[in-house]
């Protein structure tokens, strides 16, 4: 397994050593000795979700507030997204930059995304699942989000078609009213 730290202090691509022969592959697609030993980070996931979405689907920007925030464990298990993160620790270096990952089955590579942190996923391909493995349970009241299309990110989501956003994330503050609430 190897582990890369993205341009995001603490957010870690990490790219599974796979192995291939005719009956299929297998790989390791997490190793937490190795994952502490790598980066330092000691994480305990709690829960695992999978989402399945169309073509087009975009979801985000997400993450739980206070002391329901996640840290989380993304991969693809079949398909293709656009998957993005933004830095929302206003204590960093890297406070309010993001990171952005084209996550697919075919590469295996997963991203570690630190608690602070807003994450979302435009789908590319259709019929595409998501894992996400999260160190803290999911709390109702403690989601929040930021609009996709802030200006002051400035993301390129690549959207070449008309895309499929809920609702609720069609009403996500921008980043300044997010904070400006805080």
């Amino acid at each position: 397994m190897k582990v890369e730290e993205t341009n995001l202090k603490g957010c870690y691509i990490i790219t599974p050593k796979v192995f291939k022969d005719e009956r299929g592959y297998f790989y390791e697609s997490f190793n937490k000795k190795m994952f502490v030993n790598q980066t330092g980070v000691d994480v305990d996931f709690v829960q695992d979700n999978i989402s399945k979405s169309s073509k087009g689907v975009l979801r985000g920007l997400h993450f739980q507030i206070g002391e329901y925030a996640q840290a989380k464990l993304v991969k693809v298990l079949k398909g293709k997204v656009l998957d993005v993160v933004v830095d929302l620790r206003r204590d960093s270096e890297t406070f309010c930059d993001f990171f952005s990952i084209i996550l697919d089955a075919k590469r295996h590579q997963q991203l570690y995304i630190p608690r602070g942190f807003a994450h979302g996923f435009h789908v590319l391909e259709d019929d595409t699942f998501f894992s996400y493995k999260c160190d803290n349970y999911y709390n109702k009241e403690a989601e929040s989000g930021i609009y996709y299309r802030d200006e002051q990110l400035n993301i390129n989501w690549d959207i070449s078609r008309d895309i499929i956003l809920s609702d609720k994330d069609k009403k996500l503050p921008t980043l300044e009213m997010f904070f400006q609430t805080r």
